[in-house]
C-alpha cells in the first residue's frame, strides 16, 4: 500500500518529462503539501528523505536548461548584477562552506545536530545532512533560475498563477482529511503518504483538540504552508485572467486556508496571520488611493472586500450579544500558543539552538560551518551560521533586490505581480525568523523567479523598441493571454483583447 503513492508520483514525473512545461508547473505546486511523503524509498537512500517537490523542480530546471538557448540564458542570469548574480554568488559561497568547513572545524565547534539528540550540543563533524541540505539548496537556487527564464512568457505566468490555486486546493484537501481523521477511520488513506524517515508529529493535541498537520511532518510546517498559500493567493490573484478562478474559487480557498492555518495551532502561523492581516490592510489602503491611468484596475474589488470584512465584524458582534463567551476558546488558544510561548519548553529549546548556531558563526571566524551542520530555527541565523557573513550579505542583498525590483517601463500586470510579491513576502520572512532553516520555501523561490522574469521581460521590450526610451510607463488597456504586456483587468472583471 505504501508503494502506491510512489508509483503514482513517478508516473506523473514521466508525464512531466514528456509533456509541455505547464504540466510540470502544476505538479510543482500540487506536490508541496506532501512534505511527509518520501518520493524515493528511504531504504534506497541511506535513510535520507527526498520529497516530491524538489524532484519536480529538477524536471523544470532540466527542461528549461535543455531548451534552445537555455545554457546561455542561465549563464546570463548568473553573471549580470541586475538579474541573479547575488543569488548565484551566494550558492557558490554556500557550496564552498558546506564542502570544506565541516572538515576544517571538525571537533572544534559545538553544534546541535540536525538529526539525533536535539537538546545537547555535540562537536561538529561532517554528516549526510550536509549533503542533503546542499542538494536542497542547489535545487532551490536553480529553480529560481528556471522560473526567471520560464515565466518571461505571459502564458506561462498565467499557468503559474493558476498552479498556485491547485496547490492551495491540494493543501486544503490534505488538511481536511487529517482533521476528519479524528472522527473517521482514515489511517489507511493517510499512512501511505507518511513515509519520511524523520520524526513525524501527527497526533499532537493542544487544549484538548488535535493540531492539524495535513500530510506535512508537523503542525508548524503545515501552518507555514497554509500561510504561504494564503499570502500568495490573496495578493497574486488580481493578476489571474480567469474571472471564475479569480473572483469565485480564490475567495473560497482563502477562507479555508485561514481556517486550517488556525487549526494548525502553530505560534509562528498565528504571528504570520497577524502580519498578513496588516499587509492586506495596507495593500487595500494603497489600492484605494491609487491615482493616474489604470487606477480603476487597482481599485477593482475594493468594495466587495470591505463588505466581506464588515459582514464578518457585524456577525461576530451580533453573536457576542447572544453568547458573550463565544470568543473565550479562541482567546485561550491565542494566550496558550502566542502569549505564553516564551515560557514553553519548545521556546527555550529553539532559543538554545539559535544561540549555539550564532556562536558557531563567531567560532568559525565568520566563515560559517556549512549547510546542515547545526539546527537554528531561524532563517537569518541559519544562513549566517551555514554560509558565513559573506553568504548572509549576498543572500539578503538578493532578497532586497527582488523586493525592490521595479521595471522603469512597467505594465499593470508587472506592477500587480511585483507588488504582490512584496506584500506576500513580508509575512513569510517574519515567520522564517522564528522557525525556518537556511533554505527558502518553494513559494518564496517562485516569487524570486517571477519578479526577475518580469524585470527581464521589461528590459527586453525596451531593447526591442516596444517602449520608447525616455517615455513614461504606459498602463495597459486590456488583459489577454495573447498580449499580457499590454493588459489589465477591466473593472467588471471581464477581459478583452
Amino acid at each position: 500500500m505504501n508503494a502506491l503513492p510512489i508509483v503514482l508520483f513517478w508516473l506523473l514525473i514521466c508525464c512531466a518529462i514528456i509533456r509541455r512545461p505547464p504540466f510540470a508547473l502544476y505538479l510543482f505546486f500540487a506536490t508541496m503539501p506532501f512534505g511527509a511523503c518520501a518520493a524515493i524509498p528511504t531504504n534506497l537512500t541511506g535513510g535520507l528523505t527526498f520529497v516530491a517537490t524538489p524532484i519536480v523542480a529538477l524536471i523544470i530546471i532540466g527542461k528549461t536548461f535543455l531548451a534552445r538557448g537555455g545554457p546561455s540564458s542561465f549563464l546570463t542570469l548568473a553573471l549580470l548584477p541586475d538579474r541573479l548574480l547575488c543569488l548565484f554568488a551566494f550558492w557558490i559561497v554556500a557550496s564552498v562552506a558546506t564542502l570544506f568547513m565541516p572538515h576544517l572545524f571538525a571537533g572544534d565547534i559545538l553544534v546541535v545536530p540536525v538529526r539525533g539528540v536535539l537538546s545537547t550540543p555535540v562537536p561538529l563533524h561532517p554528516t549526510t545532512q550536509n549533503l542533503s541540505q546542499w542538494v536542497y539548496m542547489t535545487i532551490s537556487v536553480f529553480t529560481v533560475f528556471a522560473m526567471a527564464r520560464l515565466l518571461q512568457n505571459p502564458a506561462m505566468r498565467q499557468h503559474a498563477l493558476q498552479s498556485i490555486c491547485l496547490g492551495a486546493a491540494m493543501l486544503i484537501a490534505t488538511g481536511l482529511l487529517d482533521f476528519a481523521s479524528q472522527y473517521l477511520p482514515l489511517a489507511a488513506v493517510l499512512t501511505p503518504f507518511r513515509t519520511a524517515s524523520y520524526a513525524l508529529a501527527t497526533e499532537v493535541e493542544v487544549l484538548g483538540s488535535k493540531r492539524v498537520v495535513g500530510l506535512m511532518p508537523e503542525a508548524s510546517a503545515f501552518g507555514n504552508y497554509c500561510l504561504g498559500f494564503l499570502c500568495a493567493l490573496h495578493f497574486y490573484r488580481r493578476a489571474i485572467l480567469s474571472q471564475t478562478l479569480r473572483d469565485r474559487i480564490c475567495p473560497i480557498l482563502l477562507v479555508l486556508l485561514v481556517v486550517l492555518c488556525w487549526q494548525s495551532k502553530s505560534s509562528a502561523a498565528y504571528v504570520g496571520l497577524a502580519v498578513f492581516a496588516a499587509m492586506a490592510a495596507l495593500e487595500w489602503l494603497l489600492r484605494a488611493h491609487a491615482q493616474g491611468r489604470g487606477a480603476h484596475v487597482y481599485r477593482q474589488g475594493l468594495m466587495g472586500e470591505l463588505s466581506v470584512l464588515v459582514t464578518i465584524l457585524v456577525a461576530i458582534t451580533l453573536a457576542l450579544l447572544f453568547k458573550p463567551g463565544l470568543l473565550d476558546p479562541i482567546l485561550a488558544l491565542i494566550d496558550r500558543m502566542v502569549l505564553q510561548k516564551t515560557s514553553s519548553l519548545s521556546y527555550e529549546e529553539r532559543g538554545m539552538w539559535r544561540v549555539i548556531a550564532l556562536s558557531s558563526l563567531f567560532d568559525s571566524h565568520g566563515f560559517g560551518i556549512g549547510l546542515g551542520s547545526t539546527r537554528s530555527s531561524s532563517s537569518i541565523v541559519a544562513v549566517l551560521s551555514a554560509t558565513g557573513i559573506l553568504g548572509g550579505v549576498l543572500f539578503y542583498a538578493f532578497a532586497a533586490q527582488s523586493f525592490f525590483r521595479s521595471p522603469r517601463y512597467a505594465t499593470v500586470e508587472s506592477e500587480i505581480i511585483m507588488s504582490a510579491f512584496r506584500f506576500s513576502y513580508v509575512p513569510m520572512i517574519v515567520v522564517s525568523l522564528m522557525i525556518a532553516d537556511a533554505n527558502f520555501e518553494p513559494l518564496t523561490g517562485f516569487g524570486f523567479g517571477i519578479t526577475a522574469a518580469l524585470a527581464i521581460a521589461q528590459a527586453k521590450r525596451r531593447g526591442m523598441g516596444h517602449v520608447p526610451e525616455g517615455s513614461p510607463a504606459q498602463p495597459p488597456a486590456s488583459l489577454s493571454a495573447v498580449s499580457m504586456d499590454q493588459a489589465a483587468l477591466l473593472p467588471n472583471g471581464a477581459a478583452t483583447s
